[in-house]
């Protein structure tokens, strides 16, 4: 028997076993399946609008240039680098990966499988300057040996190249335009579903993408603790619950979209700052942090490749907005320690959820190590300053424009974080209120 059908024969095989004293409820089965397949279903939703655009699977489609506040596909885009990305079905075979030597810049190809997990991150750090050609196998597939093994059938490639400022956008596109893939034709793929839409179109999808990507033995205890639910399964139909399971069902989805509503890559507060998880980007069991980051940063990298540090607001309650202006004092030599790159991005906070770059008249998102044009204090120091109009005389040069209304979000972006970084030895200054 194969490995994939071991993984859907034990699935089967925990859906279906007879409700025990203390089994989960309806409602805390539809809590528990809700976390557990959301970042699927939130990379799925990814894959329909690269694909639905008739840009083919297995194939990588550069970005012409850095993210603006167009980008809607995924939440909390950076500003720093340019991406590529490719959807790979593994099931009819394997794929080669093809990474161009970098010229000395910073780059990372991410392999990650449908739950969002990094696999594999290829690039400065792992792999070199030199680049090289790699193998990407499916989970039921013969494998040479250094082959990249993922645990699902399908995978989602994306790739960022830094740009060092406006003058440097076409050597880095001349990078990323040979990262490349070859893989065999791709097969039907499952549709992703709107998380804040009505339960049974949600758990259509993921039930669907769980039997496309089916889990790994690792998972069983989750999957027994949503069996009453019945995901996983051919004949799944939502119609089949009656009105009163229903609305245990829905109240177990409210339950679940509140708890993932803290959404970003936090684990805890250091300081003025909340440091992402350490498990971020390979969050194996960590159900729940993995479907926060899916909301609030989908495909984030591991901690040793790039860490998100996201501010907290004075008093350590409410939010960032441009009422007020905002100070994140830098002193000397005190930048974040980083061996590639650093930025400080600003995110307007809509209503429905997400962080996305936000319009200004100087067309400024981010500000970091890179930015042209920055003014240092007689002391050496760095101030950046943040509000929705311009500070004006000195300040100007340091700006960063808050949205014209609502809330907004702070991240501090590190790439190739030094040790005292990672462990949070090192601390940002505080953003204050002026």
């Amino acid at each position: 028997m194969r490995r994939r059908d071991l993984l859907i024969s034990g699935m089967a095989a925990s859906l279906a076993m007879p409700a025990l004293a203390g089994a989960p409820t309806l409602q805390d089965a539809a809590r528990e399946a809700f976390i557990y397949t959301l970042p699927m279903v939130e990379v799925a939703r990814v894959r329909t609008r690269i694909l639905g655009a008739g840009l083919p699977p297995g194939r990588f489609f550069p970005q012409r240039a850095l993210a603006t506040p167009d980008a809607r596909t995924v939440t909390t885009p950076n500003n720093d680098t340019i991406y590529a990305t490719a959807f790979i079905d593994l099931s009819a075979g394997p794929a080669t990966l093809t990474l161009p030597p970098l010229a000395g810049r910073y780059a990372s190809l991410a392999i990650m499988d449908m739950v969002s997990d990094n696999i594999a991150v290829l690039g400065t750090r792992t792999t070199g300057q030199d680049g090289g050609v790699f193998t990407l196998v499916g989970p039921d597939a013969a494998a040479s040996p250094g082959a990249i093994r993922s645990p699902t059938p399908w995978v989602w490639a994306l790739a960022r190249v830094v740009v060092n400022g406006p003058e440097d956008l076409a050597a880095a596109q001349a990078v990323l335009a040979q990262v490349k893939a070859a893989a065999s034709p791709a097969g039907h793929y499952a549709a992703g579903a709107d998380r804040n839409g009505p339960w049974a179109d949600y758990f259509r999808a993921a039930n669907a993408l769980l039997l496309e990507n089916p889990p790994p033995a690792t998972d069983l205890g989750v999957l027994r603790r949503m069996a009453p639910l019945g995901l996983g399964s051919p004949g799944f139909d939502p119609a089949r619950f009656s009105a009163q399971d229903a609305a245990a069902i829905a109240a177990g989805v409210d339950q679940a979209r509140q708890l993932v509503k803290s959404a970003g890559f936090g684990g805890r507060q250091v300081g003025g700052w909340i440091f992402q998880a350490s498990d971020t980007g390979a969050f194996f069991q960590d159900y729940l942090g993995r479907a926060r980051v899916a909301v609030g940063g989908l495909a984030a990298l591991p901690p040793a490749e790039a860490m998100y540090l996201t501010a907290v607001p004075p008093g350590g309650g409410g939010q960032f907005n441009g009422d007020h202006l905002w100070r994140l004092r830098f002193g000397k030599g005190m930048t974040p320690p980083v061996d590639a790159f650093w930025s400080l991005t600003l995110y307007e906070d809509p209503p429905e959820g997400g962080h996305y770059l936000t319009r200004n008249p100087l067309n400024r998102y981010a500000i970091g190590d890179r930015t042209p044009g920055l003014v240092m204090g007689s002391d050496g120091a760095l101030d950046i300053w943040i509000s929705r109009t311009d500070p004006g005389g000195p300040k100007s040069a340091n700006w960063l424009p808050a949205p014209a209304k609502g809330p907004f979000t702070l991240v501090l972006r590190a790439y190739l974080p030094q040790p005292r970084l990672l462990s949070e030895t090192y601390t940002p200054p505080s953003v204050e209120e002026l």
